[in-house]
């Protein structure tokens, strides 16, 4: 099954309508305030030996990051404009870039046959997704990593809900960057705090690892500090 071809067109018209320019996307900062803090979370689980996959790449910032530490890493999205742009912005090619619907079970299959069992870092992709397709893309998840790899996530938290409400609700509306998420149709879903690591293990994944980091932002208040969204960790895998 795979994603309704609405919310496949609503990432596609968010992409090409999104400025070009680094940063011109809410939450496309550089890797180290995103990658490059992460990295500490996964690095003791990761076998450095597998290749990463990069779910939800974008254009590809956090993308290029990872292949600096890793042999082989594949960045994948919904968005085939995401990986026109993530193809563009890497003229060295150091990654690999695939167009891929993570919730298309044969789609999902045929990268794991490509690859072979990978590690999977994903960064606010579940919220994302339409409440029905939140299980299969832990499912494919599990697919990737195989028997061999781990998978480190960044979801909002709970705690992020009234964070968003507080800024779609100022007296201004909701800073510019944000504004077009809602425009596009892909405002973030809630997923409760207990329900991130249930999807991993309903995926048939233990949760090896969690904590707290909030999801930084390309955007900034009034006041000039920068936006953060808080948000829950977890690296998840196969074990025995």
């Amino acid at each position: 099954m795979n994603v309704s071809s609405g919310y496949e067109q609503a990432w596609e018209s968010f992409w090409q309508d999104a400025p070009h320019e680094p940063g011109g996307v809410f939450w496309d900062c550089a890797p180290e305030l995103a990658a490059e803090q992460h990295y500490p979370h996964f690095r003791a689980y990761f076998d450095p030996g597998l290749p990463v996959v990069d779910l939800g790449c974008g254009n590809g910032t956090q993308t290029r990051f990872l292949a600096e530490r890793y042999d082989r890493v594949v960045g994948v999205d919904l968005s085939r404009e995401a990986i026109d742009r993530a193809r563009r912005d890497d003229p060295h090619g150091v990654a690999e870039y695939q167009r891929l619907d993570a919730v298309d079970t044969d789609a999902v299959e045929r990268l794991h046959e490509e690859i072979g069992d990978a590690n999977v870092y994903m960064r606010g992709v579940l919220h994302q997704c339409e409440p029905e397709d939140r299980g299969r893309l832990a499912d494919g998840i599990a697919v990737l990593t195989g028997h061999r790899g781990r998978a480190f996530a960044l979801e909002l938290a709970e705690a992020a809900k009234p964070v968003l409400m507080g800024l779609a609700q100022g007296p201004a509306g909701p800073p510019q960057k944000l504004g077009a998420i809602f425009a596009h149709g892909i405002a973030p879903g809630e997923v409760s705090d207990a329900a991130l690591p249930g999807f991993f293990r309903a995926a048939g994944l233990e949760v090896l690892a969690d904590g707290e980091q909030p999801l930084v932002t390309t955007e900034f208040r009034v006041d000039g500090t920068r936006i953060e969204i808080p948000s829950k960790w977890l690296v998840a895998g196969r074990t025995g």
